[in-house]
């Protein structure tokens, strides 16, 4: 076979228009291009989106810990509140338990230094 014929015709290097063929490059390369923008603004927009996402997931975290603080002093005031009803209505227990207390805990420790003694 010689230079200009190939196995499905004759092919010549007349038939090649180097205008046409850089024409063709150049629509391909434009078209390439809007693609990568529209990927581009495509990817920003979501870029965005997840970090409107991520700043009202920070913004809800943070009002959430600021309102502990408050929470816990609600519930120290509840349980005090509650803890003075139940010693004002029944004294005598009240008393009862603690020197009940009280001896258990003496009791303990006072086990815990005979045993040292002993060591």
């Amino acid at each position: 076979m010689d230079r200009g014929t190939t196995t499905s015709g004759t092919f010549t290097s007349s038939n090649l228009n180097p205008d046409t063929a850089n024409d063709k490059l150049d629509d391909a390369s434009r078209a390439a291009h809007q693609k990568a923008d529209q990927m581009a603004d495509k990817a920003s927009e979501q870029v965005d989106r997840m970090s409107g996402t991520a700043h009202r997931a920070i913004d809800s975290a943070s009002e959430w810990a600021s309102n502990i603080p408050d929470q816990a002093r609600q519930m120290q005031t509840r349980f005090t509140e509650t803890a003075n009803e139940q010693i004002r209505a029944h004294p005598i227990a009240t008393v009862a338990g603690a020197l009940v207390v009280g001896y258990v805990l003496a009791r303990l420790t006072s086990s815990n230094n005979s045993r040292n003694d002993y060591s």
